[in-house]
């Protein structure tokens, strides 16, 4: 957070002129609301170890507390459909690396969620500052669903083909934990397998192979069987391993070539917003460094569709979407279809 500050104030004093806290937070938007509903449906599981035995899984609530703050003009395509803003918006377009309108625009947003019993944290915070030639961008992401957290700042040269079409060009600096390093790869086998029963052991777990009973670190006998000790124990120990030992490292700084384009058209029949990044070179010196782990280097990249076609004043049709592929990490979004209006 202090380094999303920093960026705000070198965005106030290299591009604001000097803009006081009124007008830097007019036409902004603080938000905090409760999401919820129910999960999914509870679960009998049957045994028979010691006659027939029936145990029910609960799974608690879903929920969503989204907490936040944002100053982003909307595109001719975004209609305001709510009286409120709830967090919930699929705001698709915040993902592009310039906004409608040129000067500052931000957004901070937390959300607490719980979705089929597992807990995450996710944030979205970015500054963005785009000029006439300039962008210059502080961005902090926790996605707990894609299992991707950072902080990136970008400094990028913009050219303008015209009032549609500019492209940038500039240098990206994220910093993010070593996704060049595996925990597991000490523990893997000729064979390609993890000795998954050994790293048990030095986690603290102990195994009664004469009686098939399977004990946590804590003395909790948590398996009866070799099929539940290898398909429900060992995959939570390996993921708890490797959370851990992943946490225990340092962040590393990359540097990187970024190149880029953003396109808009709109008229109130067709519109079209898309726009791209990829970082094709990087340099990361360190311990774990990913090009190390790759074997040379890679491509990161993301970028976005937005398109909308009212053929008729009945028919039209709508392709959304976005992509962004960081390290060897994935996440993405999309939807299309077709409208028909019945008079």
């Amino acid at each position: 957070m202090k380094k999303l500050i920093l960026i705000l104030a070198v965005c106030i004093a290299n591009g604001a002129e000097a803009q006081d806290l009124k007008k830097l937070f007019k036409f902004s938007t603080f938000y905090a609301s409760v999401n919820g509903s129910n999960s999914i449906s509870d679960v009998d599981v049957f045994s028979v170890t010691n006659g027939l035995e029936t145990v029910t899984v609960e799974t608690p609530y879903d929920y969503n507390l989204a907490l936040g703050i944002r100053k982003i003009a909307r595109f001719g395509y975004e209609n305001k459909a709510q009286t409120f803003y709830d967090g919930t918006e699929d705001s698709w377009s915040d993902g592009a690396n310039i906004g409608k309108v040129k000067g500052l625009e931000f957004l901070f947003e937390v959300d607490y969620t719980r979705q089929q019993g597992i807990d995450y944290l996710d944030q979205h915070h970015f500054i963005r500052y785009v000029g006439s030639e300039y962008i210059v961008k502080g961005e902090y992401l926790e996605d707990g669903f894609a299992d991707i957290k950072y902080f990136e700042t970008s400094e990028r040269y913009r050219y303008k083909v015209n009032d549609k079409l500019s492209f940038n060009a500039g240098f990206a600096q994220r910093l993010s934990e070593p996704y060049g390093y595996d925990p597991l790869a000490d523990w893997m086998l000729s064979n390609g397998n993890i000795h998954y029963t050994y790293l048990a052991l030095q986690e603290g777990y102990n195994v009664d192979v004469a009686a098939s009973e399977y004990f946590s670190p804590e003395g909790e006998l948590v398996a009866t069987s070799k099929e539940v000790w290898e398909e429900v124990v060992i995959p939570t120990m390996l993921s708890d391993y490797t959370s851990r030992k992943r946490s225990e490292l340092d962040n590393t700084i990359l540097h990187s070539i970024v190149l880029g384009f953003d396109y808009y058209k709109y008229t109130k029949s067709f519109w079209t917003h898309a726009w791209a990044s990829v970082m094709p070179y990087h340099v990361d010196n360190g311990e774990f460094s990913y090009e190390k782990y790759n074997g040379g280097q890679w491509l990161d990249y993301n970028g976005g569709l937005i398109f909308g076609y009212k053929q008729t004043k009945h028919l039209g049709y709508f392709v959304e979407g976005k992509y962004n592929k960081y390290w060897n990490r994935k996440w993405y979004d999309f939807k299309f279809g077709v409208n028909y209006v019945i008079f």
